[in-house]
């Protein structure tokens, strides 16, 4: 770790950037997750799969660097390379192959649970190490991926 006058223990900045490091590679996975969609999209709702899958792929590049800083802020070094995020993350593979607006939806909707029950348990495990300020970085990204999924699922073709 590095040097700090953050008064939080070293114990507590440890656990804290650890999971915060998890929790960046399970972001910047999901974020090109939502690259993926985006460029191989096809089908009837193709323009509004696009544009949302875009859109939420750049509102990730703020969690992403949200996650990103304040692991280093608590004496952390960041690490958000390709291979560093491929050997990291907890998110499922995503399918490369799926081109139908429905197949993304499928796919990328799982990706954005998965990510949001991973954040969920953050903040438990953040408040539980006694970081308040962590599980508060943790509690807004969790909003922000809900409204995310909800947006996705809203394009499902499944009767209510």
């Amino acid at each position: 770790m590095h040097e700090t006058k953050n008064d939080l223990c070293d114990n507590t900045r440890k656990a804290s950037i650890a999971l915060l490091q998890s929790r960046l590679s399970d972001a910047i996975d999901v974020q090109m997750q939502a690259k993926q969609a985006h460029w191989n999209v096809k089908g009837p709702n193709f323009i509004a799969l696009h544009e949302l899958f875009d859109k939420i792929y750049e509102e990730f590049d703020g969690h992403v660097d949200e996650l990103a800083e304040r692991l280093v802020a608590l004496g952390g070094q960041a690490y958000g390379t390709v291979r560093s995020v491929a050997n990291d993350s907890s998110i499922s593979e995503y399918p490369l192959e799926i081109t139908s607006g429905e197949e993304h939806v499928e796919a990328f909707s799982n990706a954005l649970a998965n990510f949001g029950k991973n954040v969920r348990y953050a903040i438990d495990q953040a408040s539980e190490i006694g970081d308040e300020d962590t599980a508060d970085v943790f509690t807004g990204i969790s909003r922000d991926v809900d409204k995310a999924l909800w947006f996705v699922e809203a394009h499902a073709n499944k009767a209510a």
